[in-house]
């Protein structure tokens, strides 16, 4: 269990963190005109951060020291920040969701599985016990409803490979089969898993020790150094009264609660300096106020007519910039790295852990921070004392009452106009269920079918293969289609590290919906449950066939939105998924449909995103495969992401159709050629795919396959009844994107912007009128 080479790697891991810091602050200053340096200039930052998060979420659940992970956790969630900014700057840039990185990948010598975002462990680490508990409670209660009947099949699923597993496990026993490399393997993985489970614990451990520590040393340090502190302030503050008499002639004003009391003055001051300070500052109010005098003589007539131009001349100036020049928007996520890493040069870097091996907290730190802590919770003891004598001393010396401040009386106004405003706001956002608990309200949504269980199923499940000619094909102007693991990436950015992190969901650019468009089969709905199962949310299904006949009415209606939003706030991460939600958006509503309502929900999702807040960890996805029959405008309002999803390219179909026969307890021999197969089979969905080798897969069959190796004639015939997603229909997708807002930026600026762009479409252009003569 080496945490040394866990150190280690969290040391190499800051100092290039820190490297890339250092160039991204002199990059910032740099405008630029030229788009190609631009996107160069991100994407590399954007690879260099990803490899940054790879290794730091590694540490981080590998590291067992609790001040170290702390740290770790605070540069992590930076890291994963900057790397969503920067996916945002690209996607503005190059007007596309998704980017090809190859020649740099060359550059960096990197391969292309590198540039996998990873997934946090400790989203679902950290909140186990609270995810296995609204499990059971929800297992309990579709079984009083009778509602699991559909899990049935997930858990015969489950079962048959169970079954397979064991039989295997039989062969072997008995000597029939030999076995897999067997004993090898088992035992690795034995082992690896006991030791991820102790370091587990000792994390725990060490965490409650920390904890347990926080609150024991504050305590001592109270009773032990409290006094000596409180003595030293009041020394330190009569010292400042008696100073300022001597000096300027009265006793100083004492500084408000609200301002920080004493505590403004002595930050980090001796009493010289705070003196010091003092003469400054006479000085300079005299200066201002004679050099205002000086303006306001001089400025009367003449204002309005030079603001007037200035503001003009600065207006034609920003319009020029925005022509010529691209900047970086400014970063929420740079300036808590830079805390974390001079956190890390100030206490770690260079720091002597000879004596911790054990890597539990460091005491000594903690008192330093407790030390801080005191000393400010005595301050304000203190300030009340000092002031007290102040006012004392004011009235002995100088035999003046101190009059209270003149600005109290306004504040109180404004206070109550505060409260006015909320008084409206209330009204609007009125709790139709204020009388009722959460618990009771999550069961009325899980027996109406509102709130269902979401599948167990990770996102590395949705297999595919990486696009490697993505520079390549947009260099001579032919767009991509997006490969399997482009899209995944996607859910990974926009869905789950948002959802998983509520630091990352409060500052990163926000996504509130995404729409997943794509044919029947390629894992639509698969990637929404696995949104779900890495990020421990609750799922809501709000598709328009689920809400028929629910909730009827206006009012009904009103209340069905409340319990679901008003739950998913408070159960947060929630997924609100619309299934077919081109239903919901109908241009025109087909005959047989009509008596369902299906766009009972069109005009409240504009209005349900305008509520949600930054706090709010709450996704709607919607997925459809007919996105034609939507109406467009509406549609796009309400879907800020829209990712299409493809059918498999070759290089995806290979591993699928490699996957898949393992998992399903297939042998692969020579005899199954799955080039051959992935080839034959273009234009299948992963769906059809995993069909198909299931049904041949039986029982019987896996145990003939000793003496009857698979070959690929067996899975095709059982092909023949299935249709393909023909290029045509891909087309119809295609063609539908570039409608889309974001679809439409990028024709529009394939098609005017770039000076090659032009020339080409002029070339092109006199090609087709010199045919035509």
């Amino acid at each position: 269990m080496s945490n040394q080479m866990y150190n280690k790697m969290w040391h190499q891991t800051q100092e290039a963190l820190n490297t890339l810091l250092d160039k991204e602050s002199e990059k910032m200053t740099e405008p630029q005109r030229n788009k190609v340096i631009v996107f160069q200039m991100l994407a590399t930052f954007y690879i260099k951060y990803v490899q940054i998060f790879r290794n730091m979420e590694n540490v981080y659940d590998q590291i067992v020291h609790p001040q170290k992970r702390v740290l770790i956790r605070k540069i992590l969630d930076g890291v994963m920040g900057r790397v969503l900014e920067l996916k945002n700057e690209m996607v503005e840039l190059e007007m596309t969701e998704f980017h090809y990185f190859d020649d740099i990948l060359q550059d960096l010598k990197l391969a292309p599985q590198q540039l996998d975002v990873p997934i946090p462990r400790y989203f679902l680490k950290e909140r186990l016990e609270v995810i296995k508990g609204r499990e059971k409670i929800l297992a309990r209660i579709l079984n009083e409803c009778g509602l699991n009947l559909p899990d049935v099949v997930w858990r015969g699923f489950h079962q048959s490979k169970k079954t397979v597993k064991e039989r295997e496990e039989e062969m072997v026993f008995l000597g029939m089969k030999p076995p897999h490399v067997f004993n090898e393997i088992s035992a690795a993985t034995i082992q690896s898993e006991r030791v991820t489970r102790l370091r587990n614990e000792v994390q725990l451990k060490h965490e409650q020790n920390y904890k347990e520590a926080l609150v024991n040393i504050k305590e001592e340090l109270k009773l032990m150094e409290g006094p000596d502190i409180k003595e030293h302030l009041q020394d330190q503050i009569r010292q400042w009264f008696i100073e300022c008499r001597n000096l300027t002639g009265t006793f100083p004003d004492y500084p408000n609660v609200e301002d920080g009391g004493s505590a403004i003055i002595f930050s980090n001051k001796t009493p010289e300096q705070v003196i010091e300070d003092i003469l400054a500052n006479q000085e300079e109010e005299e200066k201002l106020k004679k050099k205002k005098k000086k303006e306001e003589k001089e400025s009367k007539p003449k204002k309005g007519k030079k603001a007037k131009e200035k503001k003009s001349n600065q207006k034609e100036k920003v319009v020029k910039e925005e022509d010529e020049e691209w900047k970086m928007s400014p970063s929420l996520f740079l300036q808590l790295m830079e805390e974390g890493n001079s956190l890390y040069k100030d206490t770690w870097m260079n720091k002597d852990e000879s004596w911790n091996f054990p890597q539990d907290y460091d005491p000594e730190m903690i008192k330093e921070e407790k030390r801080k802590e005191l000393e400010f919770e005595i301050r304000v003891q203190v300030d009340e004392l000092m002031r007290q004598e102040l006012r004392n001393l004011k009235l002995a010396v100088n035999k003046e009452i101190e009059h209270p401040a003149r600005g109290k009386k306004g504040k109180k106004q404004g206070k109550g106009k505060k409260g006015k405003k909320k008084g409206k706001r209330g009204k609007k956002d009125k709790d139709l269920t204020a009388d009722r608990t959460i618990e009771s309200l999550y069961k009325e949504l899980v027996e109406k079918g509102l709130l269902i269980q979401a599948l167990k199923v990770n996102l590395s499940d949705y297999i595919g293969e990486y696009s490697y000619l993505g520079t390549t094909l947009r260099q001579v102007a032919i767009e991509p289609m997006p490969s399997l693991l482009d899209v995944r990436q996607l859910i990974t950015l926009y869905g789950i590290l948002p959802l998983g992190s509520a630091e990352v969901h409060e500052k990163a650019p926000w996504v509130k919906s995404l729409l997943l468009v794509g044919p029947s089969g390629v894992g639509k709905k698969m990637l929404v449950h696995a949104i779900c199962t890495e990020t421990g949310a609750n799922l809501f299904n709000l598709s328009a066939s689920n809400i028929a006949g629910k909730y009827p009415g206006k009012s009904g209606l009103q209340m069905m939105l409340h319990l679901v939003f008003k739950v998913a706030r408070e159960l947060q991460p929630s997924v609100v998924w619309i299934q077919d939600t081109e239903k919901t958006f109908y241009k025109r509503v087909p005959q047989a449909e009509k008596l369902n309502e299906p766009k009972r929900l069109k005009k409240h999702l504009p209005k349900l995103l305008k509520l949600l807040k930054p706090d709010d960890r709450i996704l709607i996805v919607g997925t459809t495969q007919r996105p034609f029959d939507a109406e467009l405008q509406s549609f796009c309002r309400v879907y800020q992401k829209i990712i299409l999803v493809p059918r498999p390219d070759y290089a995806s179909r290979y591993v699928l159709w490699k996957q898949i026969i393992l998992r399903n307890g297939g042998v692969l021999t020579n005899a199954l050629n799955i080039s051959c197969l992935s080839k034959v089979t273009d234009g299948f969905t992963q769906g059809q795919i995993v069909k198909v080798v299931k049904d041949v897969l039986t029982d019987r069959r896996i145990r003939q396959q000793a003496y009857k190796p698979l070959t690929g004639v067996e899975f095709l015939t059982m092909m023949t009844s299935m249709n393909p997603v023909y290029k045509e229909e891909e087309e119809c997708f295609k063609n539908w994107y570039d409608k889309t807002p974001l679809g439409r930026k990028r024709v529009m600026s394939l098609t005017v912007g770039g000076s090659r762009e032009k020339e080409k479409e002029k070339g092109k252009k006199k090609g087709k009128r010199g045919k035509k003569k």
